[in-house]
């Protein structure tokens, strides 16, 4: 490959990089074709992009972004594909599912996510059980409606009792 072919690549994985606030490695070498297309599959119904890079030039790229890659990169060995997300943990349920069927490949190396690094298979499962930004949104926004909702239960239950007493009076004077 040209070095010129090289600048370039190394540019596109860069402004990806950019493009997405996480981004998850694995390692799917050793997958069949059709476990590969099913991985590709899943990834596309979850919103999630897969790209199979070389590590140097992944290593490159990294560099020439602003911020500090370097837990990274050890690593960046042997086969790398790369899962960028703007859903933080939507990339890790996708990995912990998928290697509940095959439980070899694909393999978690590590992931950045919100401008954090986690290295390591045993970050799979404290990733797939952070929540991501909207369901945090949710769970905020249901926080906040819950005592409107009881004022307004107490409002037309007190209204309803109040509605019963002025009805068993108006029934006694007759």
């Amino acid at each position: 490959m040209k070095k010129e072919d090289k600048g370039i690549i190394i540019e596109k994985i860069a402004a990806t990089l950019k493009e997405y606030s996480c981004f998850y490695l694995a390692e799917t070498a050793g997958l069949d074709a059709e476990a590969t297309s099913a991985l590709r599959r899943a990834c596309f119904a979850d919103g999630i992009k897969l790209m199979v890079v070389k590590n140097t030039l992944l290593h490159k790229a990294l560099e020439s972004l602003e911020g500090d890659y370097s837990e990274l990169y050890p690593t960046l060995k042997g086969s790398t594909s790369i899962l960028f997300s703007n859903v933080g943990n939507a990339p890790a349920k996708l990995l912990k599912k998928v290697t509940e069927k095959d439980a070899v490949l694909p393999r978690f190396k590590a992931a950045y996510v919100e401008e954090t690094i986690y290295v390591g298979e045993g970050q799979l499962e404290t990733l797939s059980n952070i929540k991501s930004k909207n369901e945090l949104i949710a769970d905020v926004v249901a926080l906040l409606q819950s005592p409107a909702k009881n004022v307004i239960s107490a409002l037309q239950s007190g209204g309803n009792k109040l509605h019963g007493i002025l009805e068993t009076l108006s029934n006694k004077e007759e």
